[in-house]
């Protein structure tokens, strides 16, 4: 079945996820991306017809937030 929260297959090319492409090219502030998303997901949550997934996503940036404050 298809994850399009945590693993959508139209994020990854050739073996190389999306995520960690932009990991990789935005270094310290990848943060600032992760919180970007956060916000941009919660915004839109109830416009898009799809609450649940926008909610998923937001909260799978948070998690990639809080692993960051761990990784400090």
């Amino acid at each position: 079945m298809a994850d399009n929260v945590n693993n959508p297959w139209h994020y990854n090319q050739a073996g190389i996820e999306c995520i960690d492409a932009i990991k990789a090219s935005l270094d310290d502030n990848y943060q600032d991306y992760c919180k970007g998303n956060v916000m941009k997901y919660l915004w839109r949550y109830r416009l898009k017809g799809k609450p649940n997934e926008d909610i998923g996503k937001a909260l799978f940036y948070l998690k990639e937030i809080e692993r960051i404050l761990k990784d400090e």
